[in-house]
């Protein structure tokens, strides 16, 4: 798929707005049952470590990875009672998530 229509099909999911937790956050579009899809984090990958840095650890490469956000993922916020969590570089809602609520993840929890 190509990453225009990946970014389309990620925009008709979730959207980005003044956040109560912090900033910007992450919304929800439309709604999601736990263990559903919501998207992937896009964005080149980086070595160092900064605003909008997402690490991961590879298991098939025994190596921590990271990429650096360009897509409304990177609008995640964190909570310490979070709705979605990733696997790898994929968010799935841990919990039912409604259209308009905030879109969160543990960050401690991220590698």
């Amino acid at each position: 798929m190509g990453a225009r229509r990946w970014t389309s099909t990620l925009q008709s999911r979730v959207y980005a707005a003044r956040s109560r937790i912090h900033g910007f956050g992450c919304f929800a579009r439309i709604g999601f049952e736990s263990g559903d899809f919501i998207g992937s984090y896009a964005g080149p990958t980086v070595e160092e470590d900064g605003r909008y840095v997402l690490w991961v650890y590879d298991a098939e490469a025994d190596r921590v990875t990271a990429r650096l956000g360009t897509n409304l993922l990177r609008w995640v916020n964190h909570s310490d009672e979070p709705n979605a969590e990733f696997d790898g570089f994929d968010l799935y809602a841990k919990a039912a998530i409604a259209a308009g609520d905030e879109i969160t993840c543990d960050y401690g929890a991220a590698l």
